[in-house]
């Protein structure tokens, strides 16, 4: 399964109209719809915010895309024919639209909204998906080193640490990585 590596932000002109996409690899649906919230309150003026997202959560697809007041199927329809057509998954993307005065056409918008998300997934930089669990890690102040070069190594996500008696990360990590820190003595795993 493939999906994308970074969070990104494009923009174009089409006939007077600011097209800006964004695309974020995410985990959850739950991840999918406040990211779509945070976009929608960054561009609160903008003609549309069109959306979609194709996830697989717990073992189910979730698959949406939303026009957001553009004629029905000229936007998020084509988006989402772009994710199936790049087999991606784990994504959502963003279309904002600023109406610049001259219309497009039904075509024009089949056209511009599907050339926004493939150009934002591109951006993003297509990567084979890998699945990675939200833990605790607790251990002593010797094992930081070895803890965090196993987290680059792994392309981890380091959440959140606390410096208390002992150190205590909250990570986003692969199988991988999960099995070498559990190899590793003195480490509580708190899943």
């Amino acid at each position: 399964m493939k999906s994308i590596k970074n969070q990104v932000r494009i923009d174009f002109e089409e006939r007077k109209s600011k097209f800006i996409g964004y695309a974020k690899p995410i985990a959850t649906k739950m991840e999918a719809e406040e990211f779509i919230k945070t976009i929608r309150e960054l561009h609160p003026d903008a003609t549309h915010n069109c959306t979609v997202y194709r996830v697989v959560d717990s073992g189910q697809e979730y698959f949406k895309a939303d026009d957001d007041g553009e004629p029905s199927g000229t936007a998020g329809k084509p988006m989402g024919e772009i994710l199936t057509y790049m087999d991606v998954h784990n994504v959502v993307v963003v279309a904002t639209r600023y109406f610049g005065g001259i219309k497009l056409g039904a075509g024009g918008l089949v056209r511009n909204y599907a050339k926004t998300a493939k150009l934002a997934i591109l951006e993003g930089e297509i990567i084979e998906f890998v699945e990675r669990k939200e833990c605790l890690l607790d251990f002593s102040y010797e094992k930081i080193g070895e803890v965090e070069s196993l987290l680059i190594a792994g392309s981890d996500e380091l959440l959140n640490k606390d410096f208390n008696e002992r150190v205590t990360y909250r990570v986003k990590i692969c199988d991988d990585t999960l099995i070498k820190i559990k190899e590793m003595k003195d480490i509580l795993i708190i899943m």
